[in-house]
């Protein structure tokens, strides 16, 4: 048994400078024999930090002398590192676009460590004795259509000044190692895209105002969600955040032949094939769901409760949220009555009240508005803190309301008289109709999950107070 190698040690793991660079120490098992180890093992490991990568490929590079040099690479995927024989001495810099960029870490590997170096930081590693084989796990294949997400530093730059245990003239290097820039010249590593799915929706406006230039968008002439075949439809490699605010939501439509078709053609299968998408490319999907996944007997829904919805919008949605749940990196974002830029009841009921229209409005079904500020804003929190991953409730707090108390604020602040407003049942009000969808009796969501992340949430008056301001002004 080699005397460099701690045995018999407790599985620990210790961050970096370098952030998400993590070392971690292997408990490595001797006797005459020799010593075993597990060298990556999930269940104990990611409670510790190491992220679920899901590695596809497991490469080894043997090292026949003493001196071998290799890197400094940064490729399109996370590798895990680790060395079966020998020792090593490896440089890790930090080529990702940011503050951390240029951030070096250096120390030796031997058997009982293993490091994981996350996309865009920079590898590169000397051998400190002969027939060193050095194993590394990846979460992609190489591929030539990725060339231009690589980049490449010089183990000799003076600025990172790595101190090689063997001085680099008289290591053994490849030419193409020896010709790589120097770090003022190297290509930063751009991070993963954020996608918005169905960007010229409400919801979709919202979040191009919440993400500028950060995210990527997509319409229905980028990608049409009807698609069979969404996986081959875009380029979803360098995706790391998939936000769908694409869905069918005609309530009433999706209770007709061809709008049920479209219904689970739109909510449930391009949510299944999102799913694989994001699984494959190891992104994190956020899907959005709503209040009809539920039957409205309770007065409060939180994420616990058990789905039951009473028609095909919310049977839809429902199922997306259950396929949704065999992908581990998703937020489910469940919300209701939501208000933004487009049609919607707020924009319908103030018109009215400005044509001096009395109109009836439902006076049984009762919820929150959600406004889509809200709702973009607490999507970005969730991704950004890292938020554990699962069902959040969204939508503004503040007392319930019925859809009639709603119409009677606005037209109040329209300046017309809220008595115009005639509240009345849902059961008259759509009389006479057919192919009416049934609606949930209570709507309120509860917020508790959401806000115990630190996301503080305005009042539904507060923001519609605001969305009022921003669309009519003094008007």
């Amino acid at each position: 048994m080699s005397d460099d190698l701690h045995y018999e040690r407790d599985l620990t793991a210790t961050e970096t400078d370098i952030p998400g660079l993590v070392v971690f120490d292997l408990p490595v098992h001797g006797d005459n024999r020799g010593w075993f180890k597990e060298n990556w093992q999930r269940a104990k490991q990611l409670p510790l930090g190491l992220p679920d990568f899901g590695p596809v490929q497991n490469n080894i590079s043997f090292n026949a002398t003493r001196g071998t040099t290799r890197g400094i690479h940064a490729e399109p995927w996370d590798k895990y590192i680790s060395v079966a024989t020998g020792a090593i001495f490896g440089a890790w810099v930090d080529l990702r676009k940011g503050p951390s960029f240029g951030a070096i870490h250096t120390q030796v590997i031997r058997p009982d460590q293993a490091i994981f170096v996350p996309r865009g930081v920079g590898n590169a590693f000397q051998t400190l004795e002969d027939a060193t084989a050095y194993s590394y796990l990846v979460n992609a294949h190489w591929s030539a259509d990725k060339l231009d997400q690589y980049s490449f530093v010089n183990l000799a730059d003076p600025i990172l000044a790595i101190e090689w245990p063997i001085p680099l003239d008289r290591a053994e290097l490849s030419d193409k190692d020896r010709k790589h820039p120097m770090l003022a010249d190297a290509k930063p590593v751009v991070p993963r895209t954020t996608l918005v799915l169905g960007a010229n929706g409400q919801l979709g406006r919202a979040l191009h105002a919440e993400y500028g230039d950060e995210a990527a968008y997509a319409d229905r002439s980028v990608i049409d969600m009807s698609s069979d075949t969404l996986a081959s439809d875009y380029d979803w490699s360098n995706v790391g955040v998939i936000i769908n605010a694409s869905a069918y939501t005609n309530v009433d439509g999706a209770e007709s032949p061809e709008g049920r078709r479209t219904a689970w053609k739109v909510n449930v299968d391009a949510v299944r094939q999102l799913v694989e998408i994001a699984r494959d490319n190891h992104a994190t999907l956020v899907n959005v769901s709503s209040d009809y996944v539920f039957d409205g007997t309770e007065q409060l829904h939180d994420e616990s409760e058990a789905l039951s919805p009473l028609g095909v919008y919310g049977q839809t949605k429902a199922a997306a949220d259950q396929i949704v749940t065999t992908l581990p990196s998703h937020y489910t974002i469940r919300t209701s009555w939501v208000i933004g830029d487009g049609n919607n009841f707020v924009r319908t009921m103030w018109s009215l009240a400005k044509k001096g229209v009395h109109p009836s409005v439902v006076d049984d079904q009762y919820g929150r508005l959600t406004f889509t500020d809200t709702l973009a804003s607490a999507i970005r929190h969730l991704i950004d803190i890292k938020a554990p991953f699962g069902t959040y409730n969204v939508s503004n707090t503040g007392p319930t309301q019925s859809w009639a108390d709603v119409a009677k604020v606005l037209f109040a602040a329209a300046g017309a008289d809220a008595e115009d407003v005639t509240p009345i049942t849902t059961a008259a009000y759509f009389e006479g109709k057919t192919g009416i969808a049934p609606r949930p009796t209570h709507s309120t969501l509860c917020v508790n999950r959401i806000e115990s992340t630190g996301f503080s949430i305005p009042t539904a008056a507060e923001a519609l107070g605001e969305y009022v301001s921003q669309v009519w002004g003094d008007r």
